[in-house]
């Protein structure tokens, strides 16, 4: 009965939220995927670095399944994200750490630039007080 509960109260949470709260969503958990590939890698765990590695994957490309094509950026994020899954791809064959080293980085600075984007973007949306006139 309580896990109804919770479940309900996630997708009340999800459903509320903003695009750009999804988008981060979205990062966190690709993020979060990166790093057990990380701690799997150094365990030498290969079921979890695999099971992780599928699910950084799978969010990658459902970043790039809802990139908005009318848009000139959507060519290069859509790029990115083909780069990234690759090199993913080559983490979890491979189990090359080097090669997880060199994209975590980026995918956390794009993070930070779709967080720093949507932050502008709500503060722009409200309204800006009135200056009362002397």
């Amino acid at each position: 009965m309580e896990h109804n509960g919770f479940q309900q109260y996630k997708e009340q949470s999800v459903n509320t939220m903003t695009q750009g709260e999804l988008l981060l969503l979205l990062y966190d958990e690709l993020v979060k995927h990166l790093v057990r590939c990380e701690l799997a890698l150094k365990q030498e765990n290969f079921e979890l670095l695999e099971a992780s590695a599928d699910k950084g994957m799978d969010i990658i490309q459902y970043l790039d399944d809802t990139l908005d094509r009318q848009y000139p950026i959507a060519g290069d994020l859509h790029r990115l994200y083909d780069y990234f899954s690759y090199q993913l791809g080559r983490v979890k064959i491979g189990r090359n750490k080097d090669v997880l080293e060199e994209i975590k980085p980026m995918i956390l600075e794009l993070r930070e630039s779709f967080r720093t984007a949507d932050k502008n973007c709500a503060e722009q949306a409200q309204p800006q007080p009135q200056q009362q006139e002397s």
